[in-house]
């Protein structure tokens, strides 16, 4: 079995932009990946480095996912040491890959790793009170998720909505005093609307300065939150050793970080509690269950970064499951109902949410069934056509 072609594909949907890419075999057998850049900017990088790395994919043997991953680690002189987008192509294809194997040995992708840990995944909810920025309906918009089957919430509020966008962080490392008084209202008002029945995870987003931020922390501790998220810049790996072990919750962190490397100097520097790598960013499948096993040598836990299409929350329920030491998944519940929204997959797994918990299902490859014809409309590269 041979690689014959390569698609890149770019969907603007719910405010969004996720990139799929699909790579078709001479067998018949196709797989499918996702280059994780669905929000902020990239996705046109994403989809162009897939056509960059396409030449060195085409004619390889798709049963054997890690001989192409160094074939372009190792030969295109800018992956190495490369940032986010050429990591979440390389993502994408490694992805693919895993699919095809799969698909063509008949098991889950996980079944690779050594089987499942779990049957069922707890999930948490993110981006539900993006249509708020009033701190009171900001708060109040937790009862959905609640009265949903939800246990942990994630937020952030240092961020602003925007309309016909998702959010704006904080610009310039700073917040001004109604923004700043903002954000500790919604962090105290969402407390009193959730109460003990669900965990609260605030996300920062590595965006504010040193003295609002430690204040920001001081309140996070009082209200005893299950975890801060990107308290510091991804890159401020000496702040993050000024933060070890002066607050009582945990620090989690690696949306933005990639590769084994890249989460070995996270992990170096004694703050991280629990790595977040993106299966569609931080080099694919196998990486991040290298970068998992890492983590647990740093004692740490896991949870994946899944913020793009149902298929990247396919295969990251995947890797979950192939990870000893995984935790909550990352969902986004509604994302659903935005407007302008694609669905990528027949049968998208959040479909099968139940109480915040997730069935890992025995589909073979990542168990997603893309909807091909709903996809033809975006596809914005394809290797066969561009070499004609």
């Amino acid at each position: 079995m041979r690689v014959t072609n390569i698609r890149a594909y770019r969907i603007p949907t719910g405010g969004v932009r996720p990139v799929l890419v699909e790579v078709v075999t001479d067998e018949g057998v196709s797989g499918w990946g996702e280059a994780a850049v669905a929000y902020g900017l990239g996705a046109r990088g994403a989809a162009g480095m897939v056509a960059d790395y396409a030449a060195r994919v085409i004619g390889a043997d798709p049963n054997y996912p890690r001989h192409v991953y160094h074939a372009i680690y190792d030969n295109s002189f800018w992956t190495k040491g490369g940032g986010a987008i050429a990591f979440a192509a390389v993502s994408a294809i490694d992805q693919a890959l895993w699919d095809i194997k799969g698909k063509a040995a008949g098991v889950p992708v996980y079944d690779f790793f050594g089987g499942r840990f779990q049957d069922t995944a707890p999930v948490y909810a993110n981006g539900w009170n993006y249509h708020c920025n009033d701190a009171t309906e900001w708060a109040k918009a937790a009862e959905r998720p609640l009265k949903d089957g939800y246990k942990m919430l994630k937020s952030y509020p240092l961020a602003t909505q925007q309309p016909g966008r998702t959010l704006t962080h904080v610009q310039r490392r700073s917040l001004s005093a109604d923004e700043f008084k903002r954000a500790i209202d919604r962090i105290r008002l969402l407390k009193d609307v959730v109460g003990d029945q669900a965990e609260l995870l605030i996300d920062l987003s590595g965006g504010v300065n040193n003295d609002q931020l430690v204040r920001i922390l001081d309140v996070c501790e009082e209200l005893k939150v299950s975890w801060v998220e990107e308290p510091l810049d991804a890159f401020n790996l000496a702040g993050l050793k000024n933060l070890a072990a002066r607050y009582k919750f945990p620090i989690a962190a690696g949306e933005r970080v990639y590769t084994r490397n890249g989460f070995k100097n996270l992990l170096d520097s004694g703050a991280i509690d629990v790595v977040m790598p993106d299966v569609g960013n931080c080099g694919g499948v196998f990486e991040l269950v290298q970068i998992a096993a890492m983590a647990e040598a740093y004692n740490a836990r896991m949870s994946p970064h899944n913020c793009a299409s149902s298929l990247c929350t396919a295969a990251t329920l995947q890797v979950w499951a192939a990870c000893a030491n995984a935790m909550d998944l990352e969902i986004y519940p509604y994302l659903p109902e935005s407007q302008g929204y694609v669905q990528v997959l027949k049968n998208a797994p959040e479909d099968r949410i139940k109480n915040g918990l997730l069935e890992v299902g025995s589909d073979p490859g990542l168990g997603a069934d893309v909807d091909t014809e709903r996809l033809k409309p975006y596809c914005c590269y394809d290797y066969l056509e561009e070499a004609a």
